[in-house]
Order: C-alpha cells, then sequence, then structure tokens
C-alpha cells in the first residue's frame, strides 16, 4: 500500500484534521525513506504548524464533514451562530485554529505589560526574571531537531505563563474553522493552556461533540476542549505587534480624557 496512503488512514484514528493525499505525496517524496512513525510525527507537526483553510491542505471529505455550520446542523454558512439562538450542543467534533486571545480581566495597561514583556522573550517570575530563547534558526535545523527547540520554548513560556496568569482569568478567543467561519470563544471555566504568552496564535484547539454555543459565542471548557498545540509563526508576529498597538492607541486615549 502507498506510503501516503497508510498516512492518511492512520491519521483518520487521531483527533486532528486529516491531511489530504496530495499533501501527504509531496511530504513523503521530501523525505529520506523511513519508517512510518517517524513520518507521522512530521505530517503532525507540520499540519498543526499550517493554515487550515490552505487549499489541498486537508482531505475535502474531512472538510465538508467537519466545519462549525455540520456541526450546528443548521445549514447555510451563518446557520446557528445567532443571538438569537439561546444555547445549543455541537453534535460532533471539530478543530480549529486560534486567531486571537485576550485576558479580559487585565486592564489594557496591564496588557501591554505582559505583550511587551513577550515581544521581548521575557516574563516575570516573582522577582526573576526568566528570558525565553527567541529568533530564527529553525531552516538551518531538521525537523527533529526544529520541534524539540520549539517544545523546550513552548515548555519554558508554559511554565511562566501560568505563574503569571490568575487562575479567575477568563479569555476571550476568535477561532476560525477549516471553512474559514470566524466565532468568539469565551472560557465558562479555567483551561490552564489558554493564557496570553502560553496560546499560541494558529494553534490547533478540538472542540468535542457536547460543547456549549450561547448567542453565537463558544463555550470552553476543559471536558470538552482539547489542546491539539501547534503554531502559525507568521500570523503570530503580526498578532503581537497588532495587538501591542492598539492597546497602547488605547490607553493613551483613556490617559487624555
Amino acid at each position: 500500500m502507498e506510503v501516503a496512503v497508510q498516512l492518511q488512514m492512520a491519521m483518520r484514528s487521531q483527533s486532528i484534521p486529516v491531511p489530504s493525499l496530495s499533501w501527504l505525496r509531496e511530504l513523503v517524496q521530501s523525505r529520506r525513506p523511513q519508517p512510518l512513525a517517524p513520518l507521522m510525527a512530521t505530517a503532525r507537526t507540520r499540519l498543526l504548524a499550517s493554515d487550515l483553510t490552505t487549499e489541498g491542505l486537508l482531505d475535502d471529505e474531512y472538510v465538508a464533514a467537519h466545519t462549525l455550520a455540520t456541526a450546528t446542523a443548521g445549514g447555510g454558512r451563518n446557520n446557528n451562530f445567532t443571538v438569537e439562538v439561546k444555547e445549543m450542543k455541537l453534535r460532533q467534533d471539530v478543530v480549529v485554529q486560534v486567531l486571537d486571545v485576550e485576558n479580559v480581566t487585565r486592564s489594557r495597561w496591564e496588557q501591554v505589560e505582559e505583550l511587551e514583556a513577550i515581544k521581548r522573550g521575557e516574563q516575570t517570575k516573582g522577582r526573576e526574571m526568566i528570558r525565553l530563547p527567541v529568533g530564527d534558526g529553525d531552516d538551518e535545523l531538521g525537523d527533529d531537531a526544529a520541534t524539540q527547540r520549539l517544545s523546550t520554548q513552548g515548555d519554558a513560556a508554559a511554565a511562566v505563563a501560568a505563574t503569571a496568569t490568575p487562575k479567575n482569568a477568563t479569555h476571550k478567543l476568535v477561532l476560525q474553522d477549516s471553512e474559514g467561519r470566524k466565532v468568539y470563544a469565551l472560557e465558562l471555566q479555567r483551561i490552564e493552556r489558554i493564557a496570553v504568552g502560553k496560546l499560541n496564535i494558529g494553534e490547533k484547539i478540538l472542540l468535542k461533540t457536547g460543547t456549549t454555543v450561547a448567542r453565537g459565542v463558544i463555550l470552553l471548557e476543559p471536558a470538552h476542549c482539547l489542546m491539539l498545540g501547534g503554531k502559525v509563526e507568521a500570523w503570530h508576529r503580526t498578532w503581537l505587534d497588532g495587538r501591542l498597538a492598539g492597546l497602547r492607541e488605547g490607553v493613551g486615549a483613556d490617559r487624555q480624557q
């Protein structure tokens, strides 16, 4: 059996989106011959670092069956994601990607300070300053080495962000499915992975069957939310610069009042 077909069959049993055969064939051809397990790991890493709406990335049948529109079974692009529908549940699992995250329990100035620290590659933990590794250089690394570096960096950021984010924090997110639909999401219960400086832009989240949608907003709870990881690097940098600029403008307007 063709290696790309074996990969696709194996990935169908996981909680991640199913890539197209053409995408998998291109991946296999770009790699030296190796066992299925390492290829699976590479495919998963690259998939989670990709834009889910990219043409040709995902299997057409998967996209048709795993969107927010089909999960709410209302038909049409605008179906049940409206303030007129008080509450409903997703009828199937849907994988989405993060476009925006905001801690709505922090002031604009506190958010500016937090994002400036992240942009410098720094976070404070008590009185100790922890500098996180930043910069480019993955192009010179192999897939395994690059993945390990990103994992180490992510673990360091996660450990510090967990300390800096209060347990009673509430975050608002903008999520997008593979069809391109964008929706708001709000933490109904605290999810440790969701925090500014910890959650990546482009990161993938599995919204499980039974997830609540209230007035067009997805309510996030640990029992119905599986963090898959990933990051779209270009999006993350653009988001950080744009969010900082917007917050600084807002802080300036507040001070003039």
